[in-house]
């Protein structure tokens, strides 16, 4: 689950690292005593207004302004809240600005960059680093590789002190900025174990002109299946940062993930509805969606399938892959007519059912009347449904 940065912030602060003072807000009128709370509780009167969407790269887009006066920082927000932000990590729709954070200003001597993800391949968390702090560090991995230092952590002792001071000399770190960075190192550390975080990015990590380490900016991915154990982290959600579809779709208790293709696809299970996209794009098409509606999938899962599948005005054509292990064929094709006719289908529909009634289910599906495909090879049928859209 993506938050936003102020969001982040505020677990940072739960776990004691050194993070500015800011203050959000969702209403224009209520910039004047943001400022004017960012200032009197800082001493300072450089105010940065930020725009909060689930995308890096604000700055390039225009959604964050230095301000020096509360008449600049007035205009800032005047201007970024409401406003479609385009960056490189939103697309050319963008995203509309619904909140702005107002954060105290820092006195910068140079930028870096830090974050603590998990490394599949070694089965460790990894710490890695930068010189390059404030670019996009795909860019800096690709063209300085030598400039990413990477810690590995062991998850039966966690971070250690060597490792800490290691990555503050690599860094080139003055020495009495040493102990700052640590003690952050380490808060953010403990935020991401507690938290059951999949990301925790810190881009620019500052250090200032009096030798403190900052964290400037800060992006938080956590772990949608640990929330149960997390229910302040739970309330971050943000739907009006999410596919509307995807959405609806968790409601139903459906894996959904909207994708950019024209098949619609229905399968029973993670790594088939996997091997379905892959055919799919073998058959010379482009998948619409990942929908997996679980293995004791019925009636009432096949027609919300449905339903969010043509929610997407992209879609063309359905595939419906499904094999009876757990969950009776028979019983799904009743589904499929059912939701046929509830959503008043017009689109070609292709059904595989394989597996337990699998004979029973393609004589159900014979006998609706409705303008069904039913196809046994998988290869075949997805050429079917590639064919049939054209």
């Amino acid at each position: 689950m993506k938050i936003h940065e102020y969001q982040a912030k505020e677990i940072l602060r739960r776990h004691k690292a050194n993070v500015p003072f800011g203050v959000v807000i969702d209403k224009k009128e209520n910039g004047s005593k943001a400022h004017d709370e960012v200032t009197s509780k800082t001493g300072g009167s450089v105010v940065v207004v930020k725009a909060q969407i689930h995308a890096g790269g604000r700055g390039k887009g225009g959604g964050v302004k230095v301000t020096k006066t509360k008449e600049d920082a007035t205009a800032a927000i005047d201007k970024i809240l409401g406003m479609q932000l385009i960056t490189p990590q939103t697309g050319p729709e963008g995203k509309k600005v619904l909140k702005v954070y107002l954060e105290q200003g820092i006195d910068i001597a140079k930028e870096y960059y830090l974050s603590i993800l998990l490394d599949r391949s070694i089965r460790k968390t990894i710490i890695m680093a930068s010189t390059e702090g404030g670019m996009e560090i795909e860019e800096v991995a690709e063209t300085h590789p030598e400039k990413i230092l990477k810690i590995s952590v062991d998850p039966g002792i966690g971070l250690q002190v060597n490792q800490a001071r290691q990555l503050a000399f690599s860094l080139g770190l003055p020495a009495e900025s040493h102990k700052s960075f640590q003690s952050l190192l380490f808060a953010i550390y403990d935020a991401y174990i507690k938290e059951d975080a999949s990301l925790l990015e810190i881009n620019p990590l500052i250090l200032t002109k009096q030798n403190e380490i900052i964290a400037g900016d800060c992006k938080i991915d956590l772990d949608e299946n640990a929330l149960y154990r997390h229910a302040d982290n739970a309330a971050f959600r943000d739907i009006t940062e999410e596919d509307p579809l995807e959405v609806q779709a968790s409601e139903f208790n459906l894996n959904y993930v909207k994708l950019d293709g024209n098949i619609g696809c229905m399968v029973n299970g993670a790594g088939l509805a996997m091997a379905t996209m892959d055919i799919v794009k073998l058959a010379g098409a482009e998948p619409a969606n990942f929908l997996d509606v679980g293995g004791g999938a019925n009636k009432t899962t096949v027609t919300n399938g449905f339903k969010i599948i043509l929610g997407d005005p992209n879609v063309k054509g359905i595939f419906v892959n499904i094999f009876g292990g757990i969950v009776r064929c028979d019983m799904v094709a009743e589904g499929i007519i059912e939701a046929a006719k509830a959503v008043d289908l017009k689109v070609p529909l292709v059904v595989r059912l394989q597996g337990t009634n699998s004979e029973l289910g393609r004589e159900v599906l014979n006998k609706s009347g409705l303008k069904i495909t039913g196809v046994d090879d998988l290869r075949e049928a997805a050429s079917t449904i590639a064919k049939l859209i054209q």
